[in-house]
């Protein structure tokens, strides 16, 4: 039987439902900005190991990471109110989906920054700020769940990695 439902409701599915929660935001920030470094550096040896860090991890654990959390807030804002927040109200929806709305519009930017190198820098700020106070905030959380301990440490990974590419471009 084939799935109902719009696109964005198939996405929210996809990149919610358990393991594939912690699948996709895996290799959304470890996996496939690995993977994309290492085929960049092999086609391209003479590239800058740290520049292509950059490049890739605001694409993938910035851009693609946060605009399918995003598309997912403002789909399903009860699984992340619920599951990730753990806070059972429906009211909490609505804030929900608007962190939804900044976290694809983030998303966004940091997707774009593969078809113009110009929004690296703004989209590696902008969303590895975020990751980084949310990761610090989900580090606070002494009842941390098994999908808030997934995003705490990805969420630190994107920030460590943006940072130093971005400080690697204010000693130059």
């Amino acid at each position: 039987m084939a799935p109902t439902g719009s696109i964005p409701e198939l996405i929210s599915k996809l990149v919610l439902e358990p393991p594939v929660y912690f699948i996709t935001v895996l290799l959304t920030t470890i996996g496939l900005p690995i993977a994309s470094i290492v085929i960049e550096l092999l086609a391209r040896p003479e590239a800058n190991v740290i520049a292509s860090a950059g490049k890739w991890f605001v694409f993938w654990g910035v851009g693609v990471r946060l605009f399918l959390a995003g598309i997912s807030q403002v789909v399903r804002p009860s699984f992340t109110a619920s599951n990730i927040f753990r806070i059972k109200d429906t009211a909490t929806e609505k804030i929900v989906s608007e962190l939804g709305y900044a976290n694809a519009s983030m998303g966004l930017g940091g997707m774009l920054s593969l078809l113009s190198h110009a929004w690296v820098v703004p989209a590696g700020f902008a969303g590895g700020l975020f990751l980084g106070l949310a990761g610090i905030k989900h580090a606070m959380n002494a009842e941390r769940s098994a999908k808030e301990n997934v995003a705490m440490i990805t969420d630190l990974i994107v920030t460590c990695v943006v940072a130093v590419y971005l400080g690697s471009l204010a000693v130059r």
